[in-house]
């Protein structure tokens, strides 16, 4: 069996090397998946594979794949016009690289996945939104379509089916906010990217009004290998209930930052000691926002834990993209803290008042008990805050829900931290910062 079998993502990068041409791509049963679809299923069919293998959505909402694609209308339901694939390849969580290392090493398992996803929705339009400083993506990608083009895999007649496929880069001006997929939208047509009303969802009105499904990079980057080697191959990949491969990735003072696939359900602890290396001599984990800033904060008593979706659900967080933020004994949690609102403050569209008014306020009580200015109270101010902002239905998405996440955990685990910081009026962690 070859590496790719086991690492449907980047085993084929780790056989060639570094950067999978279109030739190695060939070379290790590269766009099989993609005759096989297009030749030898029904786009139905196509739809119950997915579905039947349990791919969730790696973007962080973890929504199963298939069932999203079963919900664009076929035939007379669909009415007359275009369907539309979009690839969220914007990629703004803080902490979150894994898509970038996909599109810089592996372009072509991506365009492999759009073929046969935009088959399975009958869409022959589709477009991947791309974070626009991404430029050695770009470079990547432009070179990818311009070869899997000329070989016949993209346009008209593909693997000579009467299926084409457009195929095109929108190279994004760049927003947090364009993860949520109806602000992406509204960014693609040209307009503000701020959410939209729903229903109607994207996959009965979305772009230009039409069917469209928004997935991920790695999302659409499981589905050749779901479609060249079937279902029970892919439950099988994983270790929990929770299907395949995912890619993680750690980011802070371990001895070996960076991205592995493994099988779903790895454990926090293996992630961290074995394939990161460890915590860096002199430093001790505290820490860790599983799946990105967005995510609530797991603690010592979690480490054990599967990192999967209903796992890390259950400890009252989310694994969301699946790449890690380390915090170690050095950092001070107020002030992190403080750092993440001022993020999601920036990067709030501006549309709900809880969030664009309450974000930059907590961030400034937060930069007030840092810097020595705290008051008593001022933690029960806060609590109130997380509460009225994070909870879902107080504002038009869930950008504030997010956004809340590392606070409201912050002050559960780590609340000494801030008390002290009142009482004493000062950061107890000047001076220790390396």
């Amino acid at each position: 069996m070859l590496l790719v079998d086991n690492k449907p993502l980047l085993g084929r990068v780790e056989e060639v090397g570094g950067f999978v041409d279109l030739n190695a791509y060939e070379a290790g049963q590269g766009y099989e998946a993609a005759r096989k679809a297009l030749t030898s299923m029904s786009p139905e069919e196509i739809v119950s594979l997915v579905k039947d293998s349990n791919l969730r959505g790696r973007g962080g909402a973890g929504f199963p794949t298939g069932l999203k694609w079963s919900f664009v209308p076929q035939g007379d339901a669909a009415g007359d016009g275009a369907k539309y694939l979009v690839c969220n390849a914007d990629e703004m969580e803080p902490g979150t690289f894994k898509d970038r290392f996909l599109l810089e090493n592996n372009p072509h398992v991506l365009i492999e996945g759009m073929i046969i996803g935009a088959y399975a929705i009958q869409a022959e339009k589709a477009y991947i939104f791309l974070r626009g400083e991404y430029h050695q993506p770009y470079r990547r990608l432009v070179e990818a379509l311009a070869d899997a083009t000329a070989r016949g895999f993209l346009g008209g007649g593909i693997f000579g089916t009467d299926f084409n496929l457009d195929l095109r880069i929108h190279s994004s001006g760049g927003r947090y906010i364009c993860g949520e997929e109806t602000a992406l939208l509204n960014a693609l047509e040209g307009k503000r990217a701020q959410p939209r009303t729903k229903p109607p969802f994207p996959p009965a009105s979305g772009a230009w009004g039409r069917p469209t499904i928004v997935n991920n990079v790695e999302t659409l980057c499981n589905v050749p290998g779901i479609v060249r080697n079937g279902v029970e191959w892919y439950q099988g990949l994983g270790l929990t209930e929770d299907a395949g491969t995912k890619i993680y990735g750690i980011s802070g003072r371990v001895n070996r930052p960076g991205l592995w696939e493994l099988p779903i359900g790895t454990p926090i602890r293996e992630l961290v000691e074995r394939h990161a290396g460890g915590m860096r001599e002199g430093f001790e984990l505290k820490g860790i926002l599983p799946g990105g800033a967005s995510t609530d904060f797991l603690v010592e008593e979690h480490f054990d834990l599967a990192m999967d979706y209903g796992t890390i659900q259950a400890a009252g967080s989310r694994m969301g993209t699946g790449t890690m933020i380390l915090m170690d004994n050095s950092i001070c949690p107020v002030d992190m803290s403080r750092n993440l609102q001022h993020f999601f403050a920036q990067e709030s569209c501006g549309f709900c008042t809880p969030c664009r008014e309450g974000l930059p306020w907590v961030e400034a009580l937060l930069l007030d008990i840092e810097e020595g200015r705290g008051q008593e109270g001022d933690l029960e101010v806060l609590d109130r805050n997380a509460q009225f902002i994070g909870a879902p239905g107080n504002t038009f998405c869930l950008h504030a829900t997010g956004a809340i996440e590392p606070l409201q955990s912050a002050l559960k685990y780590f609340r000494e931290d801030f008390e002290e910081h009142i009482r004493t009026g000062k950061c107890p962690y000047h001076g220790r910062r390396l």
